[in-house]
């Protein structure tokens, strides 16, 4: 017997919770692919993908995850022997960086650890050093989903603009778009890339590429570029074969339709709002079982942790036994913990990851710290009380949104 039977709930970052209105929109025949309803819509697609960005410049879809978009974004940006700076804090900036070794491209790394964003003073100072102008770009994720920070990309560009540096400034928005507050052109970045599988609710399989005109600019010298990956061919939707480099994801664009609309329902602002006030629950609760026992919020900092994705530590192997017991027994699965530690280091068990991105609300959120909470016990965790209580006066809170 198993209090797991039921409808399960998915809390990793990624692939998140998919809507049943989303999954109804991909249940349906394949489309014509060379004209039709699905043709005229792409367009539509893409300038609400842009909306959630904040650009009116260009954007590209790939058939990919969020590694593929990745790729396109060095590819079509470099050339072997071009150096990026990389800001690293957590597993995802390297993982981005490592994809542009592979195509050649040198890496310099400022690596900010595990548990904190970008020291502003720290990048700063080794702009200024770059006299020559060697650094082509400055790669750097807004949330990274394996630590759970949230890096300060308007600092970023300040840090840039300061030091005079023509370096573009590319953002990896993966586990932030339509999370968090962004806005690539007010912003001055120069290239942004996401996924659908997580704040944009669509299953695993889309990539986007939004890049302004000093990304377009690179692309035309870039030497890494190859014939899918080029965005070129993608930048006009009604070039709808060729945009899409062979045949269309149909269904996933159904799905996409499906979650922007949903988006566009409830208002940017009020899902931002949504994600920022859940968050802030989960944070309430884990204070209060910190409080009494080893469960520690892995970024100290509220106003540097994601509003999507938070990391904690309980020490030992106690992270990797409450996901199991959480899973196995109240049909929770909670995320793992990702590069927080070394491959092979026991020490990553003591690690886990709750979600709250994209389709969540405050029952799921208070059901997740409620498994969360029984599985503390009943693994002989300590734990502070009241979690629970806490959790739920934030989401007794008025709601606010700009929106």
């Amino acid at each position: 017997m198993s209090l797991a039977n039921g409808r399960e709930y998915l809390a990793i970052p990624g692939p998140s919770v998919v809507p049943d209105r989303v999954l109804r929109a991909m249940h349906r025949a394949a489309p014509n692919i060379y004209e039709g309803d699905l043709v005229g819509e792409v367009a539509g697609i893409v300038r609400d993908l842009k909306a959630l960005a904040r650009t009116a410049h260009d954007a590209a879809i790939y058939i990919a995850n969020g590694h593929g978009g990745w790729e396109a974004a060095i590819a079509n940006t470099h050339s072997p022997g071009d150096t990026c700076l990389v800001l690293a804090t957590g597993r995802f900036a390297l993982g981005w960086s490592e994809h542009a070794a592979g195509l050649g491209v040198t890496l310099d790394i400022l690596d900010f650890g595990r548990a904190g964003d970008v020291d502003l003073d720290r990048l700063a100072a080794h702009l200024a050093a770059d006299t020559a102008h060697r650094i082509k770009s400055v790669l750097v994720v807004q949330v990274d989903t394996a630590t759970s920070v949230k890096n300060d990309i308007p600092g970023i560009r300040r840090a840039l603009d300061e030091a005079g540096h023509p370096a573009l400034l590319m953002v990896d928005c993966i586990a932030s778009l339509a999370c968090e507050e962004y806005d690539m052109d007010g912003w001055g970045v120069d290239l942004t890339l996401a996924a659908s599988q997580k704040g944009l609710m669509t299953p695993p399989g889309l990539a986007f590429v939004f890049f302004g005109p000093r990304a377009a600019e690179a692309r035309e010298t870039a030497g890494c570029v190859t014939t899918y990956w080029d965005w070129r061919p993608r930048a006009d939707p009604a070039r709808f074969y060729e945009y899409f480099g062979g045949t269309a994801p149909t269904h996933h664009l159904f799905a996409l339709r499906a979650a922007l609309d949903m988006i566009a329902e409830e208002g940017l602002e009020a899902v931002q709002a949504r994600h920022a006030q859940l968050a802030r629950a989960i944070w309430a609760a884990c204070d209060a079982w910190g409080a009494g026992g080893p469960l520690r919020l892995n970024i100290a900092d509220p106003a540097k942790r994601s509003h999507a994705v938070t990391a904690l530590g309980l020490g030992g192997a106690h992270g990797a036994a409450l996901r199991r017991w959480t899973e196995e027994n109240a049909g929770v699965t909670l995320g793992l913990g990702i590069g927080m530690a070394p491959p092979g280091d026991p020490a990553a068990d003591g690690y886990f990851r709750i979600a709250h991105m994209g389709h969540v609300n405050a029952h799921m959120v208070l059901g997740a710290l409620g498994a969360i909470g029984a599985g503390l016990s009943a693994l002989g965790v300590p734990h502070g009380p009241g979690a629970l209580d806490a959790a739920a006066a934030i989401c007794a809170e008025p709601f606010a949104s700009s929106g």
